[in-house]
């Protein structure tokens, strides 16, 4: 029986790896796997151009499309989250800001790199949950970080509720606006470049690893930045191919766990590879980065109840509507 061509674009990742090199085959599918550092790059050409069968995307873009326009928005995501983050040590203020807590950012100028960004979801979501910030009383000022950035009339989702939110010229960044003290503070997943070869820009949490273990053992909450989707099309014409897919990427991730855990070598440069992943086993137990929809239920509700939050979609819908079918034969 011949495979079926599948073309699967995601980022340069360890728990894709198998996938990637063909340590692990889908069923019935010839995987063309293409790595693509940059995932913005990744989420652009499958919303423009339908460039993949499947592909990494964006967390709140695609729930938010979901919710507000399905017939617009033509893939349907795969419980598989290839890329999660812990956010706290990703707020950036200027030290001459008068910024000492995180309930000091109300009534400031804080950049981001795109509103909808879902890293900038998850640190609203944070900071309005955990520290009382009211999100209302804040001046959003957008653009890019490091690099400039035009606007893109096709990605930028804006909240359906009006918010104080201003564009940056495109030949600017907001890296040299916090250095020079023009925002008063910056979040989301890029680093300022200024934190390092500036004078002026400091973290608000330095102690972001504790404040990050102590959500995770608060909240169960490893911060789900991006999912897959497939082509709506594929997934009716081959109903079968995300439930390979999940199969396959859950093999991949086993098989990285283990090559990470091999101790006559180190496959990573860390120099206390082995006692980061010690900690990771305490804290996170056997599983630390699972799949699936009850694995996730809690931290997906929690999400798009931030969305609602946010003003990006008016109510929540149950998750089940959002996500392929998917018997999980390993639990």
């Amino acid at each position: 029986m011949s495979r079926l061509p599948i073309t699967m674009a995601c980022g340069p990742y360890d728990r894709m790896e198998a996938l990637a090199q063909g340590h692990v085959r889908p069923e019935s599918i010839d995987l063309r796997y293409i790595a693509i550092q940059s995932p913005p790059e990744i989420f652009a050409r499958m919303i423009k151009t339908h460039s993949f069968d499947i592909a990494e995307m964006s967390m709140a873009h695609y729930m938010i499309m979901r919710n507000r326009a399905p017939k617009d928005f033509p893939f349907v995501a795969i419980p598989v989250f290839p890329s999660r983050v812990f956010r706290h040590g990703f707020i950036f203020v200027n030290r001459n800001s008068g910024i000492r807590e995180a309930k000091d950012l109300e009534g400031k100028r804080v950049g981001v790199q795109e509103y909808r960004q879902t890293a900038g979801v998850w640190l609203r979501g944070i900071l309005q949950h955990d520290y009382g910030v009211d999100l209302n009383s804040i001046h959003w000022v957008e653009g890019g970080v490091n690099e400039p950035r035009a606007p893109d009339d096709d990605m930028d989702l804006r909240p359906v509720r009006e918010i104080s939110l201003e564009l940056i010229p495109s030949d600017q960044t907001l890296n040299d606006k916090l250095e020079a003290g023009e925002i008063d503070a910056y979040f989301g997943a890029r680093t300022p470049a200024a934190l390092t070869n500036g004078k002026n820009v400091i973290r608000l949490f330095p102690d972001y690893r504790e404040r990050e273990k102590d959500f995770y053992q608060r909240t169960g909450f490893h911060p789900i930045m991006h999912t897959l989707v497939i082509r709506e099309d594929l997934y009716r014409e081959q109903p079968w191919v995300p439930e390979s897919i999940y199969k396959a990427c859950e093999e991949s991730k086993r098989w990285m766990l283990k090559q990470m855990r091999f101790s006559g070598a180190q496959r990573l440069m860390l120099p206390w590879l082995h006692d980061e992943i010690a900690e990771m086993d305490a804290l996170m137990g056997p599983n630390p980065w699972p799949y699936g929809l009850e694995a996730n239920r809690r931290i997906l509700e929690a999400f798009q109840g931030y969305l609602v939050d946010q003003h990006f979609i008016e109510k929540a819908q149950p998750i089940e509507n959002l996500f392929t079918p998917i018997i999980d034969w390993s639990e």
